[in-house]
């Protein structure tokens, strides 16, 4: 074969391999079937690997290749099945196995105690599974309720067209499996393997959705608190009399912040997966183009009703968590803008401070100038006094009053004016600075 004449895209043979991922195996009544779905962690896949290969290395099967994500094994007419997740790995066992009650002995009790044990995870679901052929014989509604499901009331369609009927109880049973009958009426082998298949991932992403409604109820009451606690701040900002400080409420406002934000990394991943596996569960009910069963009420009607108002309580907890962020959000950028306006008028009052004691200080200035000029030529004025009285001693017809009186205007003046000059050249200096 050719190689391909083009440069390709490194992850190109990965994606198509996705498409051809987990197909359904084709199956024929009668059958038994067990699956558990372990919840082992987005990190848990090696570990789920290497226990699914220790089992095959025990009951003499292939084991899966190394990087593997799902792998089938036969140990002698018991098929193992193991698929690994995002976050959890499905485990499906089955073997073709005529009898008379469907759930007596299943395929679990052939795997072995310890490995069971000590699966790498906790088990969110398990269901048992028994297809039975057209022309067994299934007993009345309550009959059927008394043999195969302890007396629960069971949920009932026809699924595939009519080609096929389910009954099942979504109850826990004292070996903390649930129990589905399948009856084939018509189904082809590989139609049978996708309705068995489509069954229980319809039952395994039912269990997952649900995993976030504890979540949820825990979330909630949490949420309240830091609403009315936004709403306290909000309403002692608009307060005019409240005494509060900005600088108070603002350190309770990031507090709330901080509590919204923990809250949020502890459940949105949750309760986004809640949503993902939730319409999982919805398009699985629709491949399985289920209809009315008479005398039962229908699985789809049955979840509708238990699942949708788990799911609106928590789409209700995701929603409100985040209009509590952007509330949060707009009050911090309220109260910070508050600081803000608050911080100039701040600045605006010691701009305002600082410029009147400059205009006293330059009044300060002025006077000690004038009290300068004053001081100087007082002691100028006695210099000059002395001058005339040496040249009257040195005979010059000199009147010393008059001549000192006389000089006190000039020498003030000079005085005056060396100053102005001297000050004039420090600015303009300072100014070149």
């Amino acid at each position: 074969m050719k190689a391909a004449p083009f440069r390709q895209h490194p992850q190109r043979e990965q994606l198509i391999g996705e498409l051809h991922a987990r197909p359904s195996d084709p199956l024929r009544a009668p059958l038994r079937v067990s699956q558990f779905t372990v919840l082992s962690g987005e990190h848990g896949a090696e570990t789920d690997h290497a226990h699914f290969s220790a089992l095959c290395a025990r009951k003499g099967g292939s084991a899966p290749a190394a990087g593997a994500k799902q792998h089938i094994a036969d140990f002698g007419g018991l098929t193992a099945k193991w698929e690994r997740h995002t976050e959890f790995s499905s485990f499906t066992f089955y073997r073709r196995a005529h009898v008379s009650d469907p759930f007596d002995k299943t395929v679990i009790d052939e795997l072995p105690h310890e490995w069971l044990a000590d699966l790498p995870g906790e088990v969110l679901s398990a269901l048992h599974l028994a297809m039975l052929p057209c022309d067994a014989e299934i007993p009345g509604a309550e009959e059927i309720s008394l043999r195969y499901f302890n007396g629960n009331p069971l949920v009932a369609n026809t699924v595939a067209g009519g080609k096929g009927r389910v009954w099942a109880d979504f109850r826990l049973h004292a070996d903390g499996f649930t129990r589905m009958l399948l009856q084939d009426c018509g189904l082809d082998a590989r139609h049978a393997g996708r309705t068995v298949q489509r069954l229980i991932e319809m039952n395994t992403y039912r269990a997952l959705a649900l995993l976030s409604l504890p979540l949820a109820q825990d979330t909630i009451p949490r949420l309240r608190v830091i609403d009315e606690s936004l709403a306290i701040v909000s309403t002692r900002m608009a307060d005019a009399a409240d005494q509060t400080t900005d600088a108070e409420l603002l350190g309770r406002l990031s507090q709330l912040s901080a509590d919204i934000e923990s809250l949020a990394a502890r459940t949105s991943y949750r309760f986004g997966a809640t949503r993902a596996y939730y319409g999982l569960v919805r398009q699985r009910l629709r491949d399985l183009r289920t209809d009315r069963l008479e005398g039962y009420l229908t699985i789809d009607g049955f979840l509708e009703r238990r699942m949708g108002p788990a799911m609106s309580t928590c789409e209700s907890a995701a929603e409100r968590q985040e209009s509590l962020a952007q509330r949060a959000s707009r009050i911090g950028s309220l109260l910070r803008a508050r600081v803000e306006v608050g911080l100039e008028r701040q600045n605006s009052d010691l701009l305002n401070s600082m410029n009147e004691r400059s205009r006293i200080q330059l009044k300060l200035q002025e006077t000690v100038e004038g009290l300068s000029v004053v001081a100087i030529s007082y002691y100028a004025v006695g210099l000059v006094g002395y001058l005339f009285k040496g040249l009257k001693d040195a005979g010059l017809p000199v009147n010393v009053g008059i001549a000192t009186a006389l000089s006190v205007p000039v020498v003030a003046g000079l005085v005056w004016y060396g100053i102005r000059r001297a000050k004039r050249a420090v600015v303009k200096r300072r100014g070149r600075d």
